[in-house]
Formats: C-alpha cells, structure tokens, sequence
C-alpha cells in the first residue's frame, strides 16, 4: 500500500498507470517514473533521476564565448 504524491494529493500505487523510460547516451543517463490516473492521459506525477558522464563545460566554452 504505497501512496503517491500526485497533484490531486496522495494516491494508492495501485491505482495508477505507471510508465517508466530512460535515456542512455554519451552524455548522460536518465531514468524517470510518470504515473497518471487510468483513462486519462494527464501526468500527475513525475519522478527523474539524472547521471551525467561527463562534466559540463565552462559557460564561456559551451556557448563559444
């Protein structure tokens, strides 16, 4: 019986859609979590998590300044 923080406040698990992804890539890997109420496709809650690789460059070297 886990709740859910959602934007229309705290919802069993279990009576949520829930749809995992990630992306993976030379630059990062993300992971995320979305979960919605069944027969609606709007997102009311969503959790990431983000590794990145390799650190991002100075500002001046990133925009070419």
């Amino acid at each position: 019986m886990a709740l859910i923080h959602t934007t229309k406040g705290d919802l069993e698990e279990s009576t949520l859609i829930k749809t995992e992804g990630q992306i993976d890539n030379e630059n990062e890997f993300t992971t995320w979590v979305e979960y919605r109420l069944p027969d609606s496709d709007e997102i009311i809650h969503r959790s990431a998590h983000v590794i990145l690789k390799q650190s991002p460059g100075i500002f001046g070297e990133v925009t070419g300044l």
